[in-house]
């Protein structure tokens, strides 16, 4: 990752009296010196007593003190006017005014906190008020260019269609650091940056995101994400190690990106879902080793301490309506979107508690709200390293499931003993021996206008080859069943009374219809 952008340093009232125009006029500081790293904003030459009300706050101002000679109190309020307006600092040119430090001024100023220096010798102000402008302009310059870069990046990702990860990559490659976007309960939906410095920073997540949640220290960056009227995140830079204008800056524009990123898009995949998919995609890939992932899982705000996981995948069923449904039964797991129109589903149960009940609780709950799904299931690990072993083997059982025949009767919650030899010969799909096996034995039938026999023989042998049933399926007479069996039988030369040609040609059907799902 490249390193943050950087803008020229700011300046404190600290550096500007280190300027080497400043230290020929030999500067002294004579109150407020426990204040010299307040930053200066801008640079006034003023010697009216009310200069105060001029102000916006971060000046220095310079002045001679000339209109306020032999008069205490018009002293001691200046120096007051100045620390009600937020001044930075005021410096006071030693001369004919003041040959000296006015004590009135140095008592007024070391109360109110506000740094007051003298200059010991003549000097041209406005040799000061040109250098310490030149590099506010230059930093105003950097920061306005810095504004730009990055606004133009994320909006051109964001026009390009590109998915959330790429915006906060973005963000991280500027940042140089871990970036965080959560939701207002703190949970994590999505990371960017260097991996091992993003596993650090999440590890204890919980506690370091509230500890820093009301402030911003320690180079912990927040900007807060909404819109028509309501909060709904905050986009974090963690351990930003640049200067804190640049982060603040930087930590603005992301969250101006993010936010009509999330408009753009709509509620089609909200960032949670996105989250989920995430974490969940990962942990069935095996891309990432799964007690990497564990830091993730925990800031997303899965329970996973002594826990029982339990995979589950229901196709056909939007994850919108698995999520409410596991809300209503105060099930705590994570739901995510795959593909084919499957949907993986982990659940973190306490160890004593009854996984395969409450699994068939929730495919019955499912069922009672009108949503007829299978639900395919592992068996619950308790080693998380087991979990994405788990969530493939789910995956694998609601495949088989979904390619089985009408006529099979399966359970609601469908485990491997289930799916049986169907489960066996997709795990074999794409072996090219099992690939010629079946185009071989069922050539006769592959053809273009032959392909109508193939429902009724996949029909007549899931049924274990009950003629009755497979008309009754397939709304024909017995007699026109008989014949169409027997030009089955004709086209692949087997007779399909002989168990063992019939297993083979079941298998090789099997396998068939695994290949082109």
């Amino acid at each position: 990752m490249t390193v943050g952008h950087e803008l020229p340093p700011a300046l404190s009232v600290r550096q500007v009296l280190t300027l080497e125009r400043v230290l020929a006029g030999e500067p002294e500081v004579v109150a407020g010196a426990d204040r010299l790293d307040r930053p200066v904003r801008w640079v006034h030459v003023a010697e009216a007593a009310d200069v105060g009300v001029m102000l916006s706050g971060g000046e220095m101002v310079l002045t001679t003190g000339v209109l306020l000679v032999g008069d205490e109190h018009k002293q001691a309020e200046y120096i007051r006017s100045l620390h009600r307006a937020e001044a930075a600092a005021v410096v006071l040119g030693l001369g004919r005014a003041f040959p000296a430090p006015p004590p009135a001024m140095c008592r007024t100023a070391e109360r109110c906190g506000l740094p007051l220096v003298v200059l010991h010798r003549p000097f041209p102000f406005a040799q000061l008020t040109e250098e310490v402008q030149s590099r506010l302009v230059r930093r105003n310059f950097a920061a306005v260019s810095l504004s730009e870069t990055v606004r133009t990046a994320l909006t051109a990702l964001i026009t390009a269609g590109a998915p959330l990860q790429d915006l906060l990559d973005e963000i991280a490659r500027h940042s140089g650091c871990p970036v965080v976007l959560t939701n207002l309960a703190h949970r994590v939906l999505a990371t960017a940056g260097e991996r091992p410095a993003v596993e650090d920073v999440l590890r204890d997540w919980d506690r370091i995101a509230r500890q820093a949640g009301g402030r911003e220290g320690d180079g912990w960056i927040r900007a807060e994400l909404g819109g028509r009227g309501q909060r709904w995140g905050r986009i974090v830079l963690c351990g930003h190690r640049g200067d804190t204008a640049a982060g603040r800056l930087l930590a603005d524009r992301a969250a101006e990106a993010l936010i009509l990123h999330r408009l753009l898009g709509g509620a089609a995949h909200p960032w949670e879902e996105q989250s989920a998919r995430s974490l969940l995609t990962d942990l069935v890939s095996g891309a990432v080793p799964a007690r990497r992932l564990l830091p993730r899982a925990r800031a997303a705000g899965l329970p996973v301490g002594r826990r029982a996981y339990v995979p589950l995948v229901v196709r056909d069923v939007r994850p919108a309506v698995l999520e409410r449904t596991l809300r209503l039964l105060g099930l705590p797991g994570l739901v995510a979107g795959l593909a084919d129109g499957a949907t993986a589903v982990l659940l973190s149960l306490a160890r004593d508690q009854d996984a395969p009940a409450l699994t068939e609780h929730f495919a019955a709950r499912l069922r009672q709200e009108g949503h007829p799904a299978v639900v395919a299931a592992a068996d619950a690990r308790t080693d998380w390293d087991e979990v994405p072993a788990g969530l493939r083997e789910a995956r694998h059982v609601a495949d088989a499931a979904a390619g089985s025949p009408a006529a099979l009767d399966l359970p609601a919650v469908v485990r491997l003993k289930d799916v049986h030899l169907r489960g066996l010969v997709r795990l074999l799909r794409d072996d090219p021996q099992v690939q010629s096996f079946a185009e071989r034995e069922l050539a006769g039938l592959l053809g273009r206008d032959r392909q109508d026999l193939l429902p009724v023989l996949r029909t007549y042998l899931a049924t274990g080859r009950n003629k009755s049933r497979t008309a009754q399926l397939h709304h024909v007479s017995r007699p026109a069943l008989y014949r169409r069996l027997e030009a089955i039988q004709a086209r692949l030369g087997v007779d399909l009374d002989d168990f063992e040609q019939a297993a083979s040609v079941h298998i090789a059907l099997l396998a068939h219809d695994a290949q082109h799902r």
